[in-house]
This record gives C-alpha cells, structure tokens and sequence, in this order.
C-alpha cells in the first residue's frame, strides 16, 4: 500500500478580498475548526459551515498557515497580490493499486449530523467522466448557472464575479428552450417579466434589488425567449400566462409601445426608420470603467432583435401595425448599416443623441454583433448574408470569436481615461487582456477581446447561410471549446480569451452565456 498525505488549504473571503491573517484569522480560523475522524468542519464567519471528508483514512489536526502567497494574476491586474493561506491539518490513508479515494467538500447550513447523513460520493462533474461526448458534457455544464430565486429561477451570469445579470439570464433561457427544458425556462422569464416597467427589465438583480435598469437589449432578449418557447411548444398559450395581474402578451406590447414612445431611461424609437436609438453602454458591451466603446447610437444587434420582436408580435395580432415596423426596421438596416464595399454591416450608427438616422455615422468596426442578422432572420438577400459571415471569419480564434478585427478603421473609436486618449483611435484593437483595469483591460474587453458567448452564433449563422451540408464544419469549429473546458474550471468554459495567440483565457472561469450558446447551437445542429 501507498502512505498518501492530502493538506487542504482553506480561505474564508469575499471574492474581491485577500486574507491577511495578523487581521484577526490568525487565532480565530484554528479555534473554528472542528475535527471528527475523516475530515473537519470549518465555521464560517458570514454563518454556514464548510464541511471536508475523505472516504477512508484519518484527518490529523495541526494547524499551518502559509503566508504571503504570490498570485499572479492579481499581481498583472494591478491588485494586492498577496494572500495568506490557511490549513487546519492533514488527511493520511493507505491504498492499494486499483483503490479510489473520494475527498469531498461542501459549504452547508445544516447541523452536523446531517451534513455527515448526505451521500458522500463525489459530484460527478461532466470533465471527469470518461468517455462522455462534447455534447452531453456542455448540456451538463449548464446546471451549475440554474439558482433558485424563491418560487422561480435566475441564472448565476459567471463564476466568480457575476450575479444575475437580465440579458445573460435571457441569452441562457434560449439554450433552455432548444434543450426542451421548457418548465425551467418559463420561470426564468417569470422571475424577469414581473420587473417590466415601462419598456424596462433589469439589467442586474442583486438580493432583492432591480433598480439597475440600464439595459436597451435586455427586454428585446425577453422577446427573443418568448417567441423561441412559442415556437417550440407550438403553441401561444405561454403569452396568457398570468403574472401578477397582467399577461405575458401585455407585458411584451407594454415593451413594445415604451420603446416606440421612449423609455425613461433614453431607448427610443426612431419616427423616419423605426430603428432603436441606445444610450452609451446599454448594450452587451457596456463596460464604462472607462467608457471604451460607448456604442451610443443605432447598435446593429440592438436592431436585429428589435425586428425579432416586432415579428413576434405582428404573428400574434398584426391590428397594430406590426408587420409593416418590422419591414421598415428591415429595409433601414440594409440600406443604413450595409458596407457593400467592406462586405459587412456597421457595428453601429454612432449619435450623441437620438435626432433621427440620417443625422448618425456609420462606422466601418468589424465585429460579430452583425451576426443575429443572419440568425434572427432579418437578412433575405443570401449573397449578402453570405459575404457578411465570410467576412466575420476574420475575428475567429479557437473556442472564441474576437471583438474586434485587428485592422485600421476610417472611424474613429476614441477610448477616454481621465480625459486621456489611451489608444489610436484609428487602430483600437487590443489582443491581450491584462495589465490595469481602467486603462488596459477594459479598453480591451470590446476592442479585441475574444468572446465565447458569440462563437456559437457564428457558427449557426454559417449553418444557416450555407446549409445542411455546412453542418459537419459548423460543429467541428464549435468542438474547439473542448480545450477550454479541459482547462481552467474543468468542465465549463470561460468568458473570454485573449485575442492574440496563444489565445489565454481570461476574464470569468466559467460562464453561463459561453456554455449556454455553445449547447443551443450544438444541438439545434444535431438534431
């Protein structure tokens, strides 16, 4: 038999925080532990206690602490790198050849007795399964995002750093939908439809806190989710569904006529093209640490899932001239957003304020918010959509699509801090993201930062151009998120990567639109 020695370090802390053990755990973390034969348990300081067992062996109490611990990665971000470590002892056991040992860990707020009651095999995390498909392990991975939010659910946008945010929430309910995980599905949308308020949902919830409403595509995403969970049940009874007083169908006509009339929070639709006007940082990129890439004006994405919505609408009753503003928002875009000579759509018709279309500038960006064009359904004309997604193919890298293309632009995107131009404005792309937050990495996180929530679009927008006989291609570009999941948070996939070889991931270990994109489009080409 082999002697194994397991030492657990352990750290009780926010996320944002380092430990600094002569502030106080340096006696108070030994004095809260607790040993019994096969493990410990750890009291928590914000209550709660966090229980670690091994299968056989010993635990043998005897407190270390590891001090000053250098981690990198806070070091390259500017933060306090720096952190102490604390372990309340060791676990020892013999095994032989063949024998599996099984350590587990979990936080709970129940008693002891029955915390040592619950199974105690080990979670079976979709990496560690031998054999499983790509398919199966992505469908998997989505669990760990689906959070119980009283009698309904939210999604966990990210782990570490997120919280509920509403367009990641709605983005990950379509995977919901095309999984066929319908009940789960309608209360997520439930939870999200009782905040509409005047053409508003959130763009963050926080405890019992949705005041942040700064969002113009958020409620367009609701809009998506219904009109995709109408299609697949086959049925328009969902839009009845009651929520507190009012229908779905009232919710979504009260978006609908709010963002026609304005919004109070500055979305508003323009008279002349009925396209959306978006205040800065309203979209999905909406970092404003500095404020980047405001994107303030007619975002291409923003008008895409406007279309959508109107769609929608004008099949459920077209009494109120639906049909005839998604054919308007139709032809503005082409005629508006489209660079024949380039061969791809504007990312934006960028305007200080909403005075009308014709008085915006289009710039030349090439990023991939264009693609919910082609998968949304707005594009009829197959030689365009066609050159705009060859054209996207520029931005990708393994597992992720990036941002922005690394070329030089004709519009300039000017990038502030402290009234400083950080970058040319003329050749903004960033391909690394890292160094200081204000003024290197959030200038990067849209400029050039690759994407995993957008990857799978692609893809579906190539199936959808080039069809059936594309579908092959399509899921072996998409089977290159399988070094990302063998990496990091084993079994999910990151945030972002870097968009310069050799394509580091960064940003959140595991992210619910990443993985959530990645399993809709992976089985809508499956089936």
């Amino acid at each position: 038999p082999v002697n194994l020695i397991i030492r657990p370090d352990i750290e009780d802390r926010s996320f944002h925080d380092t430990v600094k053990a002569f502030q106080g755990p340096e006696t108070a973390w030994p004095e809260a532990i607790e040993p019994f034969q096969k493990g410990f348990f750890f009291f928590l300081s914000r209550g709660g206690k966090l229980s670690v067992t091994l299968s056989s062996g010993l635990f043998i109490q005897e407190p270390e602490w590891y001090y000053m611990i250098h981690r990198p990665q806070e070091d390259q971000r500017g933060l306090d790198s720096a952190s102490d470590l604390f372990s309340p002892g060791y676990f020892t056991c013999f095994c032989l050849g063949g024998k599996t040992i099984d350590l587990k860990a979990a936080v709970s707020g129940k008693n002891n007795q029955e915390i040592l009651k619950q199974d105690s095999r080990f979670r079976s995390f979709p990496y560690f399964n031998p054999g499983i498909s790509l398919s199966e392990a992505i469908y998997k991975g989505l669990d760990a995002f689906l959070v119980h939010r009283g009698k309904d659910k939210s999604v966990i946008a990210g782990y570490p750093w997120f919280l509920d945010w509403g367009r990641d929430s709605l983005i990950y309910c379509r995977s919901l939908i095309e999984l066929g995980r319908l009940t789960e599905a309608r209360s997520v949308l439930r939870l999200f439809g009782r905040f509409e308020n005047q053409g508003t949902l959130p763009n963050m919830i926080c405890g019992k806190d949705a005041g942040n409403i700064e969002t113009s595509d958020a409620p367009l995403w609701f809009f998506a989710c219904c009109k995709d969970l109408i299609e697949k049940e086959k049925s328009r009874d969902f839009l009845n569904e009651d929520l507190e007083g009012r229908s779905i169908r009232t919710i979504l006509l009260s978006i609908a006529h709010s963002l026609i009339q304005g919004t109070k929070t500055g979305v508003v639709a323009d008279p002349g093209t009925c396209l959306l006007y978006s205040p800065a940082h309203f979209t999905w990129m909406d970092t404003n640490y500095p404020a980047c890439s405001s994107r303030q004006g007619y975002p291409v994405e923003i008008q895409a899932l406007w279309y959508n919505a109107l769609m929608l609408l004008a099949s459920d009753d077209d009494t109120g001239g639906w049909g005839d503003r998604a054919k308007k928002v139709q032809k503005a875009i082409v005629n508006n957003f489209w660079q024949e000579s380039l061969g791809f759509f504007s990312d934006c018709l960028h305007s200080d304020s909403p005075n009308g279309v014709e008085n915006a500038s289009a710039d030349d960006a090439l990023r991939p918010n264009q693609l919910l064009l082609i998968t949304l359904d707005v594009l009829d004309n197959i030689s365009m959509a066609q050159k705009c997604v060859e054209t996207c193919q520029e931005l990708l890298v393994p597992g992720a699509i990036r941002s922005l293309a690394d070329r030089k632009l004709e519009y300039p995107i000017e990038i502030f801090y402290n009234n400083k131009l950080l970058k040319d404005p003329f050749y903004p792309y960033s391909g690394t993201y890292q160094g200081d937050e204000d003024t290197m990495r959030k200038p990067a996180y849209h400029n050039g930062t690759a994407w995993t929530w957008q990857f799978p679009i692609f893809c579906e927008a190539w199936a959808k151009v080039f069809g059936e006989k594309s579908y092959s291609t399509c899921l072996a570009w998409l089977g290159s998120v399988i070094r990302l999941m063998r990496t990091g948070a084993a079994g999910y996939i990151p945030e972002i990567l870097d968009g310069d070889f050799p394509h580091a991931p960064r940003g959140c270990d595991a992210q619910a639109w990443g993985i959530s994109e990645a399993a809709r489009v992976v089985h809508k080409l499956s089936c």
